[in-house]
């Protein structure tokens, strides 16, 4: 039966959709006032304030106290969400960062596990911090986790283990994605260089960015490009950008507040992303009820429905609508 021209267009059904991508995580020192301060005022979707490699070992004890207040002053604010990087799970120090933030009332809206090494590692944080939110008040599995899953042979060996190890887990649920890194892993190898003589990666190091992304799709969660460490090369971070949303990644490490801007905009919709995506809104739009729809003699189902919405919602907070 056609539809009058006088007929208001039903909206589309709304579906469950999936958190927005966090597409820029900016790593910052814990034990830095200053550039904290830099950094809340940044474009950043996730600031990483870092107990590891950037905080010497002793000034970990004024680091996490600095990032305790930080995350108290700023709990319930606007800006980029707050996450932590912890120290490795065979560090022995783990558990004494997460206790002291949760006992001073300092909830992090993530942390960030380096180091990992077995999919073991990561159901043994995300149990403890089951255990910190039960003791503490806080709801359950409300704080998320990206693991660094590459910095030693044996976490890239682990990759593969991923999906049946975590699957259908309480630790999945509290997993928000995976992230991969060159410059550890370079250390344990001794390898002399990562890149060749045209700056691609060599194999191993694209083998370790490969394996991020397929035990990331596998699992259901993002897969986050590591860092572009070379700050005076923008093109050349353009490049692994472009590199990176061609492959399926959908967001990326940053070193620097200056490489934000060009962070955020790989991983906007496009135009013509963003016109296909409202043209299959319309087409359910115009169906209402329906499970399936046509768009230009393809059939197009449900989940190309919650793609198009969740495509025209990150390019709303890409123009600041979010």
């Amino acid at each position: 039966m056609s539809r009058s021209a006088g007929t208001p267009v039903a909206a589309p059904p709304v579906l469950a959709a999936a958190p927005l991508p966090l597409r820029s995580w900016l790593f910052v020192p814990g034990d830095s006032e200053r550039k904290q301060q830099r950094a809340l005022e940044s474009d950043a979707d996730v600031l990483i304030l870092d107990l590891e490699d950037s905080v010497a070992p002793a000034q970990l004890p004024r680091a996490r106290g600095q990032v305790a207040q930080l995350l108290r002053s700023r709990r319930g604010g606007k800006g980029p969400a707050l996450w932590v990087r912890v120290n490795a799970p065979t560090s022995g120090l783990l558990r004494t960062d997460l206790a002291e933030m949760y006992a001073a009332g300092a909830l992090p809206d993530g942390v960030v596990v380096p180091k990992v090494s077995a999919a073991d590692q990561v159901i043994d944080v995300a149990e403890y911090l089951s255990t910190l939110e039960r003791g503490f008040g806080r709801a359950s599995g409300s704080t998320r986790l990206l693991v660094l899953a590459t910095e030693t042979p044996a976490g890239l060996l682990a990759l593969p283990q991923y999906p049946s190890a975590l699957g259908g887990t309480p630790s999945l649920e509290r997993l928000a994605g995976l992230t991969w890194g060159a410059e550890d892993l370079s250390v344990a190898l001794g390898a002399s260089a990562k890149r060749d003589a045209a700056g691609a990666l060599t194999f191993t190091f694209e083998l370790a960015r490969t394996s991020c992304l397929l035990a990331a799709a596998a699992l259901g969660v993002q897969a986050i490009d590591g860092v572009w460490t070379d700050l005076r090369d923008r093109h050349g971070l353009e490049r692994e950008l472009a590199d990176a949303r061609r492959d399926g990644f959908s967001g990326k490490l940053a070193v620097h507040p200056d490489q934000l801007a060009a962070i955020n905009a790989a991983f906007a919709p496009t135009a013509a992303e963003r016109a296909h995506a409202q043209r299959v809104v319309a087409a359910f739009a115009a169906a209402p009820g329906a499970g399936v729809a046509s768009l230009d003699g393809q059939m197009i189902d449900r989940p190309h429905l919650l793609q198009a919405q969740r495509i025209l919602a990150v390019a709303q907070r890409a123009r600041g609508g979010l």
